[in-house]
C-alpha cells in the first residue's frame, strides 16, 4: 500500500459515468494521494463501482462512505473532514467527480500548503481573469458576480469565493467547529473560506481552468445558488459578533 499524507474527498450522486475515470486519474498521479468517496445513495450504482475498485486494485488508497439519500454537499464534506481527522492525513482536499477540476492540479494545491505554508489553497477560476470552459455565458456571469458580491459584503479578499477545489491543512479543520457549519449547498464553500479567514488562516488562490462536465448531470440549482447569495449576509453578521478560535501557527513551527 502506498502511503500518503493527503486525502481527496469526492462527494458523489449518480456519477457512474465519471467515478472510475476520476479515481484512476487521481491515483495514477506520480504524487501519492488517497481518495475518500462520499456517496449519497446513488441509484445508478456509483458506490458499487467504487467498491469494485477498492477490492480489485486500490485497497488502502480508495475508501468509501455511503449515506442514505441526498443530504447536501456541505454535510458530505463535513463527514469527509471528520473521517480524515480520525486518521493521519495532513492535507485534505475537496474535489468534484466530473473532471471540472483537473486532477493534474492537485500537486499545485498541495505545494501551496506543504511547501509555501498556506493553510488553505483554492483552485481559483477568477484570480487570473475568467478561466471557465464550456459554461453558458449566463452561468459564468452569475458565478463571477456572485464572487464579487461575496467579496463586497464580507470583505473576504478572495476572487473565487464559491470555488469547490481546495486543499486544507489539517490544523484548519481541527480549529473550525465543524458541527457549527450551517450551510449545506454552495454557501458551504463560502462559509468555510470565510471561517478559515476569520480563524487567522493564510489563504492562497492557485489559478486553474474549470471545465464544465462532459458526462453526467449537473447538481446546480436555483435554490442552491439562492442559499449562497442570501447566506452571505448572515456570515457578515457572524463576523461582527462571533468570536472565532485561531489556528495555532506557532505550535506548528517545527513543520515549517
Amino acid at each position: 500500500m502506498k502511503q500518503s499524507d493527503s486525502i481527496v474527498i469526492i462527494p458523489t450522486y449518480n456519477e457512474c459515468e465519471n467515478i472510475e475515470k476520476i479515481v484512476r486519474a487521481v491515483l495514477g498521479l506520480e504524487q501519492s494521494f488517497h481518495i475518500l468517496v462520499i456517496d449519497d445513495g446513488s441509484p445508478d450504482g456509483t458506490a458499487d463501482i467504487v467498491r469494485r475498485l477498492m477490492q480489485d486494485e486500490f485497497a488502502g488508497r480508495l475508501f468509501l462512505v455511503e449515506r442514505s439519500g441526498k443530504l447536501g454537499l456541505g454535510t458530505a464534506y463535513i463527514a469527509g473532514f471528520k473521517w480524515a481527522l480520525e486518521r493521519d492525513y495532513e492535507y485534505v482536499f475537496e474535489m468534484d467527480a466530473d473532471f471540472s477540476h483537473d486532477p493534474k492540479d492537485l500537486p499545485r494545491l498541495y505545494a501551496a500548503c506543504h511547501d509555501e505554508g498556506y493553510d488553505l489553497s483554492i483552485g481559483s477560476r477568477y484570480v487570473s481573469g475568467v478561466n471557465v470552459v464550456n459554461w453558458p455565458m449566463g452561468r459564468v456571469l452569475m458565478s463571477y458576480f456572485a464572487s464579487k458580491y461575496v467579496r463586497i459584503v464580507t470583505g473576504l479578499n478572495i476572487h473565487d469565493t464559491t470555488a469547490g477545489f481546495k486543499c486544507y491543512r489539517r490544523r484548519v479543520l481541527e480549529t473550525i467547529d465543524l458541527d457549527a457549519v450551517r450551510f449545506k449547498g454552495y454557501a458551504f464553500q463560502i462559509e468555510m473560506k470565510y471561517t478559515t479567514y476569520k480563524c487567522g488562516g493564510r489563504i492562497k488562490e492557485v489559478p486553474v481552468v474549470f471545465v464544465n462536465r462532459v458526462e453526467g448531470t449537473s447538481k446546480m440549482s436555483g435554490g442552491i445558488f439562492s442559499e449562497a447569495v442570501f447566506g452571505v449576509m448572515q456570515l457578515r453578521l457572524d463576523g461582527w459578533f462571533k468570536k472565532y478560535p485561531q489556528i495555532p501557527h506557532e505550535a506548528d513551527a517545527q513543520h515549517a
